[in-house]
Protein backbone atom coordinates (compact mmCIF):
# COMPACT_ATOMS: atom_id res chain seq x y z
CA UNK A 1 0.00 0.00 0.00
CA UNK A 2 1.14 3.33 -0.80
CA UNK A 3 1.31 6.43 1.42
CA UNK A 4 0.23 9.85 1.03
CA UNK A 5 2.69 11.72 -1.70
CA UNK A 6 5.47 14.10 0.65
CA UNK A 7 3.43 17.38 0.04
CA UNK A 8 6.69 19.38 0.35
CA UNK A 9 8.30 17.60 -2.68
CA UNK A 10 4.85 19.19 -4.81
CA UNK A 11 5.32 22.15 -3.10
CA UNK A 12 8.89 22.24 -4.63
CA UNK A 13 8.25 21.80 -8.33
CA UNK A 14 5.48 24.38 -8.17
CA UNK A 15 8.19 27.33 -6.59
CA UNK A 16 10.17 26.15 -9.21
CA UNK A 17 7.85 26.22 -12.37
CA UNK A 18 6.80 30.21 -10.60
CA UNK A 19 10.25 31.00 -10.80
CA UNK A 20 10.90 29.60 -14.22
CA UNK A 21 8.04 32.08 -15.99
CA UNK A 22 8.73 35.08 -14.13
CA UNK A 23 12.02 35.17 -14.12
CA UNK A 24 12.43 36.52 -17.89
CA UNK A 25 9.44 39.45 -17.14
CA UNK A 26 11.60 40.66 -13.79
CA UNK A 27 14.76 40.38 -15.69
CA UNK A 28 12.84 42.40 -18.47
CA UNK A 29 11.85 45.19 -16.02
CA UNK A 30 14.90 45.87 -13.85
CA UNK A 31 16.93 46.00 -16.90
CA UNK A 32 14.57 48.32 -18.83
CA UNK A 33 14.43 50.52 -15.81
CA UNK A 34 18.17 51.12 -16.00
CA UNK A 35 18.10 51.29 -19.53
CA UNK A 36 15.38 54.48 -18.88
CA UNK A 37 18.11 55.90 -16.50
CA UNK A 38 21.25 55.84 -19.04
CA UNK A 39 18.86 57.19 -21.43
CA UNK A 40 17.38 60.71 -19.46
CA UNK A 41 20.74 60.57 -18.16
CA UNK A 42 22.35 60.80 -21.98
CA UNK A 43 19.44 63.68 -22.87
CA UNK A 44 20.25 65.29 -19.82
CA UNK A 45 24.09 65.50 -20.44
CA UNK A 46 23.09 67.06 -24.38
CA UNK A 47 21.00 69.38 -22.91
CA UNK A 48 23.10 70.74 -20.07
CA UNK A 49 25.79 70.57 -23.20
CA UNK A 50 23.76 72.49 -25.66
CA UNK A 51 22.78 75.05 -23.06
CA UNK A 52 26.36 75.91 -21.81
CA UNK A 53 27.46 76.19 -25.03
CA UNK A 54 24.66 78.71 -26.38
CA UNK A 55 25.68 80.69 -23.37
CA UNK A 56 29.07 80.51 -24.01
CA UNK A 57 28.45 81.51 -27.61
CA UNK A 58 26.37 84.89 -26.36
CA UNK A 59 29.00 85.65 -23.24
CA UNK A 60 32.48 84.72 -24.25
CA UNK A 61 33.49 85.79 -27.64
CA UNK A 62 37.15 85.12 -26.80
CA UNK A 63 36.29 81.37 -26.32
CA UNK A 64 33.09 80.95 -28.11
CA UNK A 65 33.74 83.64 -31.37
CA UNK A 66 32.68 81.27 -34.30
CA UNK A 67 30.77 78.46 -34.93
CA UNK A 68 32.87 75.64 -34.69
CA UNK A 69 34.24 76.78 -31.52
CA UNK A 70 30.99 76.85 -30.26
CA UNK A 71 30.37 73.38 -31.18
CA UNK A 72 33.70 72.38 -30.06
CA UNK A 73 32.92 73.96 -26.95
CA UNK A 74 29.52 71.92 -26.71
CA UNK A 75 31.82 68.61 -26.88
CA UNK A 76 33.80 69.18 -24.14
CA UNK A 77 30.30 70.23 -21.93
CA UNK A 78 28.94 66.92 -22.94
CA UNK A 79 30.49 65.05 -20.09
CA UNK A 80 30.35 61.13 -20.23
CA UNK A 81 28.84 61.24 -23.65
CA UNK A 82 31.19 60.08 -26.58
CA UNK A 83 30.07 62.84 -29.67
CA UNK A 84 31.36 64.89 -32.62
CA UNK A 85 30.89 68.15 -32.99
CA UNK A 86 29.03 67.64 -35.97
CA UNK A 87 26.46 66.35 -33.51
CA UNK A 88 25.45 69.97 -31.82
CA UNK A 89 24.97 73.05 -34.72
CA UNK A 90 25.55 76.44 -33.71
CA UNK A 91 23.63 79.62 -35.00
CA UNK A 92 22.73 83.24 -34.86
CA UNK A 93 18.73 83.90 -34.52
CA UNK A 94 16.55 86.08 -33.10
CA UNK A 95 16.81 85.06 -29.95
CA UNK A 96 20.40 84.88 -29.96
CA UNK A 97 23.09 82.44 -30.09
CA UNK A 98 21.00 79.36 -30.68
CA UNK A 99 22.82 75.99 -30.41
CA UNK A 100 20.98 72.58 -31.57
CA UNK A 101 22.17 68.92 -31.45
CA UNK A 102 21.27 65.46 -32.55
CA UNK A 103 22.49 62.66 -31.25
CA UNK A 104 21.35 59.03 -32.19
CA UNK A 105 21.19 56.98 -28.79
CA UNK A 106 21.49 53.32 -28.93
CA UNK A 107 19.86 50.93 -26.33
CA UNK A 108 21.51 48.28 -24.99
CA UNK A 109 18.69 46.09 -24.40
CA UNK A 110 16.55 44.94 -28.24
CA UNK A 111 13.40 45.70 -28.47
CA UNK A 112 10.86 42.84 -29.29
CA UNK A 113 10.16 43.45 -32.82
CA UNK A 114 9.66 41.98 -35.77
CA UNK A 115 12.54 44.06 -37.93
CA UNK A 116 16.52 42.81 -37.14
CA UNK A 117 17.26 42.49 -33.83
CA UNK A 118 19.78 45.27 -32.87
CA UNK A 119 19.16 47.08 -35.57
CA UNK A 120 17.56 50.44 -36.42
CA UNK A 121 14.58 49.60 -33.59
CA UNK A 122 17.36 50.02 -30.96
CA UNK A 123 18.19 53.91 -31.70
CA UNK A 124 16.48 56.82 -30.68
CA UNK A 125 17.55 60.19 -31.77
CA UNK A 126 17.94 62.74 -29.12
CA UNK A 127 17.47 66.66 -30.03
CA UNK A 128 17.76 69.25 -27.49
CA UNK A 129 18.14 73.14 -28.38
CA UNK A 130 18.76 76.27 -26.37
CA UNK A 131 19.14 79.94 -27.32
CA UNK A 132 20.95 82.11 -25.23
CA UNK A 133 20.04 86.03 -26.01
CA UNK A 134 22.60 88.17 -27.08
Amino acid sequence: MRGPADPGRRIRGTVAVEYALLLPALLLFILGIAECGRLFWAYTTLYRATQAAARCGAVNASICATASQIQNYAVTQAYGLTVDASVFTASTASCGVRVSASFPFTLLIPWVTAGTPSGAFNIITLTSTACYPL
